[in-house]
Order: C-alpha cells, then structure tokens, then sequence
C-alpha cells in the first residue's frame, strides 16, 4: 500500500470514527462549513494522490517495457504516445505543489 493510499484510509478511518462518536453523543451531527470544505479539500487531495501514483506506476511499466532511457521517455516532445499521461502527471504534481503552499 501507498503512502498516500494509507494516509487516505487513516483519513477515512478518522472521519469514520467523528461521525461515529458524534452519533452516539447526540444523535444528530453537525458538521460545520469549515469541517465539510476540509473534507471536501482532503478527498480531492488523495483522490489526485492516488490517480497520480497510479500514473507513475503505469508510466514506469511502459518505460520499462519499452527499454527507453528516462530522460526521454518522459520528455513528451519525444514520447507523443505516452505524453497525455506525462503531462496529466506534471499538472497532478504542479497542483499537489500549489496545495501544499497554501
């Protein structure tokens, strides 16, 4: 299991036992605006986590099977068939960058 993969099931399981505890004290939770938009922040951060590992790996597989250099593999000027996937994984890392500055 991923790092990310296990840092998204610790959240899951944290937010699990939140509203569990929140259940049996009042019956009723209450979530505020700012819980739901962390939520909602950390969800789409480990949904990209996880689709960006699952790029890399795929892109390592196919660098490896073709028996290509790593410089340029992942030049996509040089890989147009692989350049979709190679930039799709420079905009997941140009975001979890921006992410983490705020």
């Amino acid at each position: 299991m991923s790092f990310s993969q296990e840092l998204y099931r610790d959240f899951a399981i944290l937010i699990g036992q939140f509203l569990k505890e929140e259940f049996q004290v009042g019956g009723i939770v209450e979530i505020s605006a700012s819980d739901r938009d962390l939520i909602a922040v950390m969800r789409r951060y480990f949904a990209a986590q996880a689709e960006l590992e699952s790029l890399k790996a795929q892109l390592d597989a196919a660098r490896q099977a073709a028996g290509e250099a790593i410089g340029v593999f992942y030049d996509p000027r040089q890989n147009a068939e692989h350049a979709a996937g190679l930039q799709r994984s420079h905009s997941l890392r140009e975001d979890d960058v921006a992410d983490a500055a705020c």
